[in-house]
């Protein structure tokens, strides 16, 4: 067990959550289901006992530091990698990989987001224990697939191919990004294809092999500060290389690449708690289907809707159904659930109007 890693990776903005996920303090920090626990406060808490407690390590942007030791202030400060500037998941990976490598060349390491949503996790809990005895006994990348309830247009999809010796993770035959409703009909349909959750499983072998071996450009910026990792010098050679690796996820990069890529098929009640309407789906509502966030409401005639509010204001709101109202004190979004894919470019268009100001 000590040679088992969790990274996870808290370096995200959650702009599909704006105005209530903030550059300042975006979605990972904030205590959406009203627990008095953040989504990265509950990633650690799920990984607690799986690895020991000082082998959980969290890459953040630097900018995220001090809300990371707020929220986790039982981590040391060695083991929050701090990113100087935000390239994706690949070199956030990369990082994690040289870094833990130079302290443990045997270690094998679990790679998990900070704000996802799982809800079974006794369940969760049996499968990465698996997961960790397969890629200790086999040179595999590891991701987790997860068992898909419905045609989902907003995930990237894992092809299973043949079962492995190990019952429940079988080799992966294609990944396939975001599809057409179609498609994701087609995929549902054939049971061969599961959501892409975006964890992973690996030893820090096999995974700096597979970086050097299709993204090498990523793995220069590493080896040529192979030295310093694991030593006082480690820091300041990040910051002087960090910015110039390629800004690609991992999937990209390594997953889509690789020939020994597996997948585990699981169904521990998983989401990635992306969307208004995903969090909607997963609260707790009135009789009316409405859901509100930290706020007083009087909601008159008004039917399924995401109410999101800091702090203790009053909502009066009459005659709405399927609405997503947010407020965060100097931004107000009243936008129909339906339309809320283009969040996006409403973030777009007050970065082009007013600069970062309500960003």
């Amino acid at each position: 067990m000590n040679n088992r890693y969790c990274v996870i990776m808290c370096g995200g903005v959650g702009s599909r959550f704006w105005p209530y996920s903030r550059a300042e303090r975006p979605k990972q920090f904030i205590d959406f289901f009203g627990t008095g626990r953040s989504l990265l406060q509950m990633s650690y808490d799920r990984i607690k006992g799986i690895v020991p407690d000082e082998n959980i390590l969290v890459v953040t942007n630097e900018v995220y530091a001090p809300q990371v030791m707020e929220h986790l202030p039982e981590l040391k400060k060695e083991q929050i990698l701090l990113e100087p500037a935000r390239r994706n998941t690949a070199p956030c990976i990369a990082w994690a990989a040289w870094h833990i490598k130079a302290i443990n060349p045997q270690a094998s390491i679990m790679v998990a987001p900070s704000d996802h949503l799982i809800l079974k996790e006794a369940e969760f809990r049996s499968n990465i224990i698996s997961g960790f005895d397969f890629i200790e006994k086999h040179d595999a990348l590891l991701t987790l697939g997860i068992k898909p309830n419905r045609p989902e247009t907003g995930y990237g999809y894992i092809q299973v191919g043949n079962e492995s010796d190990t019952a429940g993770i079988s080799k992966v035959k294609t990944f396939t990004e975001k599809p057409n409703l179609e498609l994701a009909k087609v995929f549902i349909a054939t049971g061969e294809f599961f959501w892409n959750s975006g964890m992973f499983l690996w030893s820090a072998s096999s995974i700096v092999n597979a970086i050097r071996s299709y993204a090498p450009d990523i793995a220069d910026c590493f080896d040529a500060i192979a030295d310093d990792f694991g030593t006082p010098r480690e820091m300041e050679s990040i910051k002087n290389n960090f910015e110039s690796c390629p800004n690609i996820s991992i999937d990209f990069a390594v997953m889509e690449k690789a020939p020994n890529v597996y997948v585990q098929c699981v169904n521990f009640g998983w989401n990635d708690l992306g969307t208004w309407s995903v969090l909607h789906d997963y609260s707790p509502k009135n009789r009316e289907g409405n859901v509100t966030q930290n706020c007083k409401a009087l909601l008159y005639n008004c039917k399924d809707n995401m109410i999101a509010v800091r702090r203790d204001k009053l909502v009066v709101a009459s005659g709405l159904k399927d609405y997503i109202v947010a407020d965060a004190d100097d931004v107000l979004l009243i936008c129909p659930i339906a339309e809320e894919q283009r969040i996006k470019q409403f973030v777009n268009d007050v970065k082009a109007s007013f600069g970062d100001k309500y960003l």
